[in-house]
Formats: C-alpha cells, structure tokens, sequence
C-alpha cells in the first residue's frame, strides 16, 4: 500500500482539482482526497507538486516500431493493402526502450498500433508501458486500425505497384473489404440458423466486430477531403464507433466533427510538412476543435515523436490556444473514452487502476518533470531513486 501525500490532485473527474492524498493498494486506487493514511502504508512524498492519472496517448506504435530500429518494426504487413487479420498484440514488444521513457515521463497507457501503409492494418490494443509480458499489459482491443491518403498509396502504388495507387483506389480498397464483410456476416448468419458447416475467415471475423458489435475503427486521416470520405462511408455502412487519427485539417472542418459526435486524435503536430497532406498542420487544430465541441485527444504517433514528449505536445497546444482548462483531459480523460478504457485508466477515482504520475510543477508547462510514477500500484519510477547520469550511461 502507498499513500502520495502532499500534493494538489487533479482527478481528471467532475470533482476537478482537490487536496489531500491519494491511496492505492493491490495495482487500485484506494481513496482520492482526505482520507485516513493506515500505519502500514509506504507513505510517498509529493513535496507540494501536482498529482495527475497516468498520461494516456490514443494512437502509438511504442512496443510496435521498437527504439532504435532503422525499420518500421513489426507495425506494417505490407504482404496487402488490407490485413484485417494481423493483431498488434502479437508483435508488441514490452522490453522496447521507448516504453520505459514513457512510464518515466508519465505515459503509462498507450494504444499501440499497426502502420498507416495498409488501407487497413489489423487490431489495435491498449497497453500499459510497463509489465513483464505483453499478455500482462494488455487492457482491452480498442479497435480496427484504417488508413487514408498518402501513406497506402506510396506504400502499395508507389512502393508495391499494384492497387491502391490513388485516393478513390484507397476509398474502394475499404469500401470493398467492408463490403465483403457485410456478406460474410450474411453467409454466417445464414449457416449458424440452417445448422450448416462454414468456412471461418480470421480478417472477416475481425471486419464483422466492425460492422456488428460496435468494434470501433479508427482511422489515419491528415486532409479535410480524406476525413469528409471516412465520414461518407462510415454512414455507408452504419458504422458509428469511428474516431480520426491525426486530424491535421480537422480545424477546416470542425463543425463536422461536431454534427457527427466524432473524436479527433490530433497530433503529430511538432512535426515539419514531411508530405503535402501536412502542409496545413498547426499547434492551433487542437483548440479549434474543441472550441466547437469535439472531443480531443493529443498524441505523439511515437516515434514519430518520442513518447516520452506528450507532455510536451500539450504544452503547446495550450500555448496555441487549446485551453489550459482541457489540457489534462486531452492526454487522461478523453483518450481513455475514445479508447473505451475509461473503467480502467485515465482518472483518479476510487476502483480504477493505480496509475498515477507526480510532478514538480504543472504537468504541460515547461521546466516541469515527474517525480515519482505508479503503473498498476507499483513504484516504478523515482527520480531520485532511479536517476541516471547520462556520461555515465555512455557505452564506451
């Protein structure tokens, strides 16, 4: 049992910021506020910092894309364009470097993802950054990982040369997949009822959670028109857990977000116009789609950016208009909803895991760092404890 005395707590909940101390014990958080500390607890010092839920980031590829490697990973099957039946779980890789800088900057949860190469790239699972063993870090399958643009068509058009080559040639690829999803669903229906043998197919038993248990899918999407033709055919076929991934012109079309209730995972933003999709990106996509009423979640696609930087990313946005207000619950709350891991991570309330980050200043703002990290109610990172001097890190 530990008990984080001494600091302002920010709950992520309608109770917002309260003082006193938060309690957890057996990977739970006990209490949250003034609560009675029991004799045999591991009292930990916040020394008047800031206490916050774990940072959670909704669209990763830690674990998957592993520090270091000069490759993409194991984050694209590139054998097609569409592989719904590959499942990030089964190449994510827990001693991967960048996910110990994440639990110690505060990253505790992330949806760790297949590529943006494949129209679609297979399931996506929420992890935490810290544990022995993938199975142990996993937290749910949060959806059906898409993609729209550019990165399919220079993957298979440019890279491959075969379809899809162009923007409709990417819209087809999906629609026809879903398509013969909606018939094998059909087909299963049909069989199971008459009490006849049929023949199971992995990816289209994956598409079929899409289209008929709510499964949701979750889509890269940088242009205006490209998020516009994820809306057309999500309403095509009746799909309705839809989030968009990257949003990067999602400030063009922010009231319709809002009109379809759909999230906008935004970010990478701290990032040059590497391609022409991006030659709109801005600090400023953040607080507009909030200003209409959208949720939003800021995120890292680390490594495209280091993971251990959300924190950094929220910085600025708020320093570009997203409100300071809103900023925990873009990296707690929010990523969490979308990611429908809300029962689990991204607040401090009494039940949920103990993920908790301590810092020695405001989490977003500048100069600031953790302190003290628990994943699952285990001290995993002390700063005074764990600190490394980097000369003497050195591999000589």
């Amino acid at each position: 049992m530990h008990a984080i005395v001494n600091g302002t707590i920010h709950t992520a909940t309608d109770r917002g910021t309260v003082e006193g101390s938060v309690l957890v014990d057996d990977g739970e958080i006990l209490a949250v506020g003034d609560v009675e500390i029991p004799d045999d607890a591991t009292v930990v010092d916040a020394d008047g910092g800031h206490v916050t839920p774990g940072l959670v980031d909704a669209h990763s590829h830690a674990g998957m894309a592993e520090w270091g490697e000069p490759e993409d990973g194991d984050i694209n099957e590139g054998t097609d364009a569409v592989t719904p039946h590959v499942n990030a779980l089964d190449g994510f890789h827990p001693r991967d470097e960048e996910l110990k800088h994440a639990f110690q900057n505060g990253v505790t949860s992330v949806s760790a993802r297949m590529g943006s190469g494949n129209v679609i790239g297979g399931v996506i699972c929420s992890m935490k950054t810290y544990g022995r063993t993938a199975d142990a870090m996993l937290i749910r399958e949060d959806g059906m990982k898409a993609a729209m643009g550019e990165n399919p068509k220079r993957f298979h058009g440019e890279g491959e040369g075969r379809q899809p080559s162009t923007r409709p040639g990417v819209a087809a690829a999906l629609r026809a997949a879903l398509m013969e999803a909606e018939d094998y669903v059909d087909r299963r229906a049909h069989a199971r009822n008459e009490g006849e043998p049929f023949e199971r197919d992995l990816g289209m038993e994956h598409l079929a959670r899409v289209l008929t248990e709510g499964f949701p899918l979750r889509v890269h999407a940088h242009r205006a028109d490209d998020i516009m033709t994820v809306f057309r055919i999500a309403e095509e076929f009746g799909i309705d857990d839809l989030s968009i991934e990257h949003a990067t012109e999602g400030h063009l079309i922010a009231e319709e977000f809002a009109a379809r209730d759909v999230p906008a995972v935004v970010g990478p933003s701290l990032y040059s116009g590497a391609k022409y999709e991006l030659r709109n990106i801005t600090f400023e996509t953040p607080g507009i789609l909030h200003e209409a009423g959208v949720k939003v979640a800021i995120q890292t696609d680390a490594p495209v950016l280091p993971q251990q930087h959300l924190d950094v990313c929220v910085g600025l946005a708020v320093r570009e208009g997203f409100p300071a207000s809103a900023a925990l619950d873009a990296v707690t709350r929010h990523p969490a909803e979308i990611l429908g891991i809300e029962d689990r991570v991204g607040t401090l309330e009494p039940g949920t895991d103990a993920d908790v980050a301590v810092w020695d200043g405001v989490f977003h703002e500048n100069g600031s760092r953790t302190t003290h990290v628990f994943v699952d109610g285990e001290h995993v990172f002390d700063r005074e404890r764990d600190a490394v001097d980097p000369r003497e890190a050195y591999d000589w």
